[in-house]
């Protein structure tokens, strides 16, 4: 996640539905002077008509005013979602070790660091929406609330399957607490500078988190000490959920009214999470296991409901079917999904080389990952830098191709040898992939689809990332079994490794010539196509005559 995330925050479907709550407190506030009051009845600082109107389509501000309260609560929410990452991470550095502790080893193991991702993925579609119409603050909380609690069962399950069943409900607070953080540090800090600064924090928080939950994992797994490290971490996201909840003032949800398909939730989130299972359990039990067939029919099932569903029936579709005609942006969903395939195959062979074949411990394995924390914080401020110096297809080509050079790295490395020469630029140039490839996917979507979509492409970007991930542990998984059946192990893992450089270059290909940002010359959102009829009704209660007579008064100071 990168600082861009705001790209596809700010003209969310959400931040479209405040206006009707932000434009009367806004006017009201800022009334025209009379003509015969006093000067010193005028405010200091008057702002200029282009940041009052501007005012009037941002999201309905949070009633914290003191700036100290404000950076606190800004600071939790950013905390907020790095306990979530470290959550994530410590599936896929102490995979090995807690499949072993619950008597599991071999390619089951895939499932301790894919089951997290599985549903924060998948949930991520629907938990941008629950907040516009809920409440950001009290999805945020509810997500870390689920998080606690699924994490802290975590750490007494003695079975692997119930393991994997509560790391899988953990994920679904994950996804519950990203795109609502993002909203809240929106609706928390107004425009500028403390607000880009905060979401640059809050995108350096996935990489951090990820190093972190590396080195909290090799530390009590080295100590011996299972549970207490999963008590540890919902001890810590409990304390930081609650200070958080202590500091934030009532909201009020920008979307009271409105409604959430549960129907096409049910069928999309459904056949996500039966195929995403599908693919991580046949490298397991084999291919022609009747159970992984009638569980691939299932999902096919689902997904030809949830067509059916969203393109006959449902009024207010959580994915519209639409949004796939824009101008390049089916191409980009192949193109990202391939990438983080990638990204989450890289890193989880690169783990299981080093542990299994090199006899590396969590802690040294957390050790090694240092480049990754460091180079992630620098992709994040690098990303931004190149955003308006660079098109966004090639900053996603500099992703796909930075995985494919890091892939090829540990593709072609000896079985035995120094930590330096291979293993060690791999992890650097990996570091930069996910958010050049985030960052570019969000601008693209954001130029090719309509205001009114603007928000359901930046949640798909988004569960793409996660999705991805877990789906390219199957992926891989089933690869690695088929060639360790008549190779030895080492060969098993090159040929997963490979089969992700092959997506990269699958990617590229798409990417360079497929993918185009959508030349667009309007100045705002002028286009008919692109109206929004809560606009046409709420905007001239807000922008209309008292705009009108507000303007030449604060052009006359």
């Amino acid at each position: 996640m990168s600082l861009h995330s705001i790209i596809h925050h700010e003209f969310t479907p959400s931040a479209t539905a405040s206006l009707s709550i932000t434009a009367p407190e806004i006017v009201t506030s800022h009334r025209p002077v009379p003509k015969d009051d006093p000067p010193a009845a005028a405010p200091q600082t008057p702002a200029t008509p282009t940041e009052e109107i501007q005012r009037v389509f941002d999201v309905a501000p949070l009633n914290v005013s003191n700036k100290r309260r404000r950076l606190a609560i800004t600071i939790l929410i950013v905390a907020c979602n790095l306990m979530q990452m470290i959550v994530n991470l410590i599936g896929m550095a102490g995979a090995l070790e807690i499949s072993s502790r619950l008597g599991v080893s071999g390619v089951h193991a895939n499932w301790i660091g894919a089951s997290y991702p599985l549903t924060q993925g998948t949930f991520v579609l629907v938990s941008g929406r629950f907040g516009a119409v809920y409440g950001h603050k009290n999805m945020l909380l509810l997500g870390s609330l689920i998080l606690v609690v699924f994490t802290l069962v975590c750490g007494f399950c003695n079975n692997f399957i119930t393991f994997n069943v509560m790391r899988a409900l953990s994920g679904i607070g994950g996804a519950f607490i990203m795109p609502n953080a993002v909203a809240m540090i929106g609706i928390t800090n107004p425009p500028g500078f403390v607000r880009n600064l905060s979401l640059a924090f809050f995108g350096a928080s996935g990489p951090v988190g990820a190093y972190v939950g590396a080195f909290i994992t090799g530390g009590f797994m080295e100590n011996d000490a299972f549970v207490w490290m999963f008590v540890f971490i919902a001890a810590m996201s409990l304390l930081l959920a609650g200070i958080l909840w202590a500091l934030l003032p009532r909201e009020v949800p920008v979307d009271p009214h409105g409604k959430i398909d549960y129907i096409g939730s049910v069928l999309a989130l459904g056949g996500l999470i039966v195929f995403n299972v599908v693919w991580n359990e046949a490298p397991a039990v084999g291919w022609a296991n009747p159970m992984i067939i009638a569980t691939l029919i299932v999902s096919i099932a689902l997904f030809a409901g949830y067509y059916v569903w969203e393109h006959y029936f449902a009024t207010d579709p959580i994915m519209p079917l639409s949004i796939f005609k824009a101008p390049s942006f089916t191409p980009l969903i192949f193109v990202i999904l391939m990438n983080f395939m990638a990204t989450g195959i890289l890193i989880w062979y690169t783990i299981l080389w080093l542990q299994e074949i090199r006899h590396w411990t969590p802690m040294q394995f957390a050790v090694g990952f240092t480049p990754f924390g460091l180079g992630g914080v620098a992709a994040t401020f690098l990303a931004a830098y190149l955003i308006p110096r660079v098109p966004a297809q090639w900053i996603l080509a500099m992703g796909a191709s930075c995985m494919l050079i890091a892939g090829l790295l540990i593709a072609t490395m000896p079985e035995q040898q120094s930590y330096w020469y291979q293993v060690f630029p791999s992890i650097a140039i990996s570091s930069f992939s996910p958010d050049f490839t985030y960052t570019a996917a969000q601008i693209i979507a954001s130029n090719s689809v309509s205001r009114k979509q603007q928000g359901v492409a930046g949640s798909l970007i988004g569960s793409l990332l996660l999705y991805g991930t877990s789906l390219g542990i199957g992926f891989a998984s089933t690869v690695e079994s088929e060639i360790g059946k008549s190779h030895d192990t080492v060969t098993g893992y090159r040929g997963a490794v490979y089969f992700a450089m092959g997506l990269c270059v699958a990617a590229l290909i798409l990417d360079i010539g497929f993918v185009r940002i959508v030349h667009d010359v309007r100045e705002g959102w002028e286009d008919p196509a692109d109206a929004d009829p809560a606009d046409e009704v709420v905007a001239p209660v807000a922008t209309g005559t008292e705009l009108r007579e507000l303007r030449p008064q604060l052009e006359q100071r």
